[in-house]
């Protein structure tokens, strides 16, 4: 059986365990600082094993040990920015926390490939590569699932057909700044400006780049966990089965469009491997000016990073 380990078992990794266990494609541990907690919520989980019929162990534990020979570790702890709480703050506090999961976790697992969740997430996926030293094949960054998959939430509200028929394609940063491609998105072949309105299309792109905040506001005390989690496991699975699946994560930039040594929202090909290769779409102007924004917003947070913490 394949193992996969979860840093942070908070409402992301406690719902990326159960969306897991339900896969059935590997045994599972959930890892947090808090006592009892990790503990708790694997055995919960593992005693729902019976009645949905799946054959998975799954446990908890506050020791980086219990993740030993994994093949993925996914890191999902950090904390949400507070009131009072500069960007600079939230950075450096999770830095040092997905620093610290990461270094400690390759101790045990020399081999795994990394998913990395914690926000900022382009930042913190330059992190744990640098501080793992390991290529850049295997450590990812989930976001683009997760902002392609609201727009296509948003494009089937609108329009009364299946998610299964729409498809769309969000690159860029993970943050206000994301680049959603319109004319790389469609109906059942159909490009969206040909079957949406430009006004509900617009109204549709905003939507999907204030996506987090508008469930940050709702929820008022904490942020989304059963999208972003699905999403890790659906990249855990690509991993896993060696699908060489084509989907947009962020990752190491080595040239490809034009930028070198930041991480960045791109399509990718997972299998086996981790990362297999990066897509590259070819741009019109207006695609090209939005790409350059995002990017420069996530240097922006990159080299904030480089002057609090040593990589």
């Amino acid at each position: 059986m394949n193992k996969i380990s979860i840093i942070g078992a908070g409402m992301t990794g406690a719902t990326a365990a159960h969306w897991l266990a339900e896969r059935e494609f590997a045994d599972l541990v959930l890892v947090d600082v808090v006592e009892g907690m990790p503990q708790g919520k694997g055995l919960d989980l593992l005693e729902a094993m019976p009645v949905i019929g799946r054959d998975v162990n799954i446990v908890g534990s506050n020791d980086y040990s219990a993740t030993h020979d994994s093949d993925i570790i996914i890191i999902t702890a950090g904390i949400a920015r507070k009131p009072g709480m500069s960007r600079d703050d939230l950075l450096k506090t999770n830095a040092e926390i997905v620093g610290a999961a990461a270094t400690e976790t390759l101790k045990h697992s020399p081999n795994a490939i990394y998913i990395i969740l914690t926000n900022p997430l382009d930042t913190m996926a330059y992190l744990a590569m640098k501080k793992t030293g390991l290529p850049r094949e295997r450590v990812i960054g989930q976001a683009g699932i997760l902002d392609s998959a609201r727009m296509r939430a948003f494009v089937a509200m609108e329009t009364g057909v299946s998610v299964e028929n729409i498809d769309c394609y969000v690159l860029g940063g993970h943050g206000d700044e994301m680049v959603p491609l319109t004319r790389h998105s469609n109906i059942a072949g159909v490009p969206l400006k040909e079957y949406i309105p430009a006004d509900k299309l617009d109204a549709i792109v905003a939507r999907t780049r204030k996506g987090g905040g508008e469930i940050v506001n709702l929820l008022k005390t904490g942020s989304a966990y059963y999208a972003p989690a699905a999403a890790c496991a659906q990249m855990a699975e690509a991993i896993l089965k060696d699908k060489h699946l084509i989907v947009p994560c962020a990752a190491y930039m080595n040239g490809e469009y034009g930028l070198n040594d930041m991480y960045f929202g791109v399509p990718v090909m997972l299998g086996r491997g981790g990362l297999e290769r990066i897509i590259e779409y070819r741009l019109d102007d207006d695609e090209k000016a939005m790409f350059e924004k995002s990017a420069a917003a996530v240097k922006e947070t990159h080299e904030a990073l480089k002057s609090l913490v040593k990589i």
